[in-house]
């Protein structure tokens, strides 16, 4: 009984740094409507994170394993509006902290539902969060920014998936959403899209994903009826392409290593939509099937070179199509000082000066260039 509970806490433990650090962005190789193939990458993965594992104080060798779960109903996943405010913050581990008790919290300046478009910002900016994240642990640096230069900024939580649905781990912690099919997050995305048009009385939005987010934007543009109603896309470490595994088993292999028990003993759960996230997925041999745009939206793509998720960073990049403008920024261009990760990318000076350049251009003209540490952000301050 004691082993039992001690199993569980760990497992529990482990949800939430794997969470906070966002290490499971991207896992494994599949999609849905292919179980054998998705079960079979899925163990994949954990024989290759098991690989690494050193044994625990105590002699006992941790083991990635995988179970699906066999609750009636496969994958899931729902989405749902903000509760609330939170405060504006400029650190990563921060804003997961207070994610932790206020799951639901919008981020501070979003929201705002008798916000109307000024002719200067005619498109309201729809945040799109990541996998295993939520708007206000997202955005919660970024969206005062936006709000205070004119914008009216809207976010919602998607992809929320239970463990026996498909959304893996991350289900049991609250506040970690973007767990469900990729498909379904993009419907719940067209659904927002619809209601911040009709309340705003905008014809088309202007989109800023981050990870996952970027990828069901995409989903969107391309199957569910985004391009006529998005301006710009702008995305910071988004999977456009997907991700290697290795990258993500290494560094889940490398912050167990160092005594954070993030995998549990025996308890890890790989969830669908990490699962649809490597790269050579069939999830994305359809979506970039036809090239990696559509006409007549503006992209801005930016990635990091110390991107430990989407990884090789410059798989986030986007090929131009017909009647369609891509600008790929390398964050560290010009500033080799950020050395923003996966997570703090979405706290670091510079992206917000990126995403307020590609928003209005003749508005932000300048670049930022501070020092954001990786992992934790914000200047390196809690």
């Amino acid at each position: 009984m004691f082993a039992t509970k001690q199993r569980g806490c760990r497992a529990f433990a482990g949800a939430a740094l794997i969470a906070g650090l966002a290490v499971a962005h991207g896992l494994g190789i599949g999609a849905a409507g292919a179980e054998p193939a998705v079960e079979s990458d899925q163990q994949f993965l954990a024989e290759q994170i098991t690989a690494g594992l050193t044994p625990a104080p105590d002699g006992r060798q941790p083991q990635a394993i995988v179970d699906t779960g066999s609750g009636s109903g496969w994958a899931k996943s729902t989405s749902s509006s903000t509760v609330g405010e939170g405060p504006e913050m400029a650190a990563a581990l921060a804003a997961f902290a207070y994610s932790l008790t206020h799951p639901d919290a919008a981020p501070a300046g979003a929201n705002h539902w008798d916000c109307k478009p000024s002719a200067e910002h005619p498109n309201p900016v729809v945040l799109l969060h990541g996998t295993w994240l939520n708007a206000f642990d997202t955005f919660a640096y970024l969206s005062p920014r936006l709000a205070h230069a004119g914008f009216c900024v809207f976010a919602f939580n998607f992809g929320r998936s239970g463990l026996l649905d498909g959304g893996g781990i991350g289900a049991v912690l609250p506040g970690r959403y973007g767990l469900g099919p990729m498909a379904e997050s993009s419907h719940q995305l067209a659904d927002f899209v619809e209601r911040v048009r009709a309340a705003t009385g905008a014809e088309k939005v202007d989109i800023v994903g981050h990870s996952q987010g970027g990828t069901v934007a995409n989903q969107y543009l391309k199957f569910d009826g985004g391009a006529d109603k998005v301006g710009k896309l702008v995305t910071f470490g988004a999977t456009h392409h997907g991700t290697s595994l290795m990258g993500i088993a290494t560094l889940g292999r490398a912050i167990n290593n160092l005594g954070v028990n993030i995998l549990g003993f025996y308890e890890p759960i790989v969830g669908l939509s990490n699962i649809e996230q490597a790269v050579g997925s069939p999830f994305y041999a359809r979506l970039n099937a036809n090239g990696d745009t559509v006409p007549g939206v503006e992209y801005t793509v930016v990635g990091s070179r110390y991107d430990e998720v989407t990884n090789p960073y410059n798989w986030t990049f986007l090929q131009p199509g017909p009647d369609a403008t891509v600008r790929n920024i390398t964050l560290q261009d010009g500033c080799e000082q950020d050395l923003s990760d996966h997570l703090t990318i979405m706290y670091s000076p510079r992206s917000a000066a990126i995403a307020l350049n590609a928003l209005d251009p003749a508005a932000n003209p300048n670049s930022d260039c501070s020092f954001n540490p990786w992992l934790i952000g914000g200047g390196g301050t809690f």
